[in-house]
């Protein structure tokens, strides 16, 4: 996949606004809506890319903007849809934040090694 972009990098790079470059991106075998935003947001410095797909993210979001300890895909864009034009940039704040929802499953405490 790599090498795949990697030979089409003229094509890739002649793209004339960020939602061409996505149709681009995505057209091409392996390359889904979670990797095309994030070379939008870090290659091209789109603000507004999120990245779908991810499977901690719609929690993150949701939990620090709404309080609700699990969401969607299509949770998470309803709740960043009042920051559209900067969402890619909420959600890395968010992010790089540490911000993480309540964790759920069991606890085990710490075993000594010596009784093993």
């Amino acid at each position: 996949m790599i090498r795949r972009a990697a030979s089409r990098a003229t094509w890739l790079d002649a793209a004339a606004d960020p939602g061409e470059l996505d149709r681009r991106l995505r057209s091409m075998h392996g390359i889904g809506p979670w990797t095309a935003a994030e070379v939008l947001r870090t290659a091209w410095g789109d603000p507004d890319a999120v990245s779908i797909g991810d499977y901690h993210l719609p929690s993150v979001v949701s939990w620090a903007l709404e309080g609700e300890p699990r969401a969607t895909d299509e949770r998470m864009l309803e709740i960043l849809q009042p920051y559209t034009g900067q969402r890619g940039r909420v959600q890395r704040l968010l992010e790089v934040g540490r911000i993480s929802p309540p964790r759920y499953g069991p606890r085990y405490a710490p075993r000594e090694i010596a009784t093993i």
